[in-house]
């Protein structure tokens, strides 16, 4: 029994050092990056310990089967996604992320092996060495963000809240677009659970084309439906997630002097980078997502994905400097030959 014991503790402690590292780091701030890399370590750990520990074959082969032909899946999927957004959202940069995405994952699956095979260059060979590592990091942080922030959306929010944060999506001369509906008629189902007691702050301000701010054109819908007007704090001067963050915070530290907690309101693929932006500014509370159609969800998360690698490249960074160092190690012992002769 004892040995027993042992072999199990050994086969799971991969699982069990990143549930205590996720844990650890999920309990000090659920809204952190490196909570979906612990995540999803965890759960690759723990899968393959269940199929190595339990001797279940069908869980190797369901895997040996599912690897190969995932990227083709992934690859058909994205080009099926891209022909039904561009048709039903039209053409445009944004709309065709899903196709660039799938060409994207076809020429690294392609490119990097037929490179290596018909080259003969040391250049060639460690530059394909270097993307592969790249790509396969870029792969597996994309498909943890995707795994953790449907987590983080569907962790329950018993907390009360002081306020609740509204995010602007546009508006249709002075209404508010169905996107933006979606999140207040959000915002006002939370606001109606909590005993209709928090404080409502729509946040955007009046783009160029835009007759009226979208906080203006958020506060006119509330009160259409009923909200009171003392249940309203506008917020009409931001202009990004960043701004609707940094200028509501300034709005209610000015208000209230205690401690207070927020919800962010925003679409459901969009309330990770929410709740990753409310801590970098040192706003206290949670993310919470209105629906987006099925379609669209993709192109919305890839666009989600591009930009929190742009603030989290330093992983790319460390992987480049180790790749540029193995290279040079070589030139640098000639080197040292030269200028270092041996007595």
């Amino acid at each position: 029994m004892l040995s027993g014991l042992m072999s199990a503790l050994l086969v799971f402690s991969p699982a069990i050092f990143w549930c205590i590292l996720f844990t650890w780091s999920y309990r000090k701030e659920p809204r952190q990056f490196k909570n979906a890399i612990f995540f999803l370590l965890m759960l690759v750990f723990a899968l393959g310990a269940c199929a190595i520990y339990t001797d279940e074959i069908g869980i190797v082969l369901l895997l040996g089967i599912a690897i190969p032909f995932a990227p083709i899946i992934t690859v058909g999927f994205l080009l099926v996604n891209a022909w039904i957004v561009i048709r039903r959202e039209g053409f445009s940069l944004p709309n065709v992320l899903p196709a660039l995405f799938a060409l994207a994952i076809v020429a690294w699956i392609i490119g990097i092996p037929v490179a290596i095979g018909i080259s003969h260059s040391r250049v060639v060979v460690s530059l394909s060495a270097l993307l592969l590592v790249l790509g396969l990091w870029f792969f597996f942080s994309f498909v943890a963000l995707l795994v953790y922030s449907w987590f983080y959306r569907k962790l329950p929010r018993k907390r009360r809240f002081d306020y609740i944060i509204i995010h602007g999506a546009g508006l249709k001369g002075e209404e508010p677009t169905p996107l933006l509906r979606g999140r207040i008629d959000k915002a006002l189902e939370l606001w109606s659970a909590q005993g209709c007691s928090a404080i409502l702050v729509p946040s955007g301000g009046q783009g160029s084309d835009e007759v009226i701010s979208e906080a203006e054109a958020m506060s006119r819908y509330m009160l259409r439906l009923g909200v009171p007007r003392e249940a309203i704090l506008p917020e009409d001067q931001s202009t990004t997630t960043m701004e609707n963050l940094v200028f509501a915070k300034n709005l209610l530290d000015a208000r209230q002097a205690t401690p207070y907690r927020c919800a962010f309101v925003t679409s459901d693929y969009h309330v990770f980078r929410t709740a990753l932006y409310a801590s970098h500014v040192g706003l206290k509370g949670d993310g919470v997502g209105s629906r987006t159609a099925s379609y669209y969800f993709p192109t919305a998360f890839i666009r989600e994905f591009i930009a929190i690698t742009k603030e989290h490249w330093m992983p790319y960074v460390i992987l480049t400097i180790m790749w540029v160092t193995s290279v040079l190690a070589p030139y640098f012992g000639q080197l040292l030959r030269v200028f270092l002769p041996s007595q």
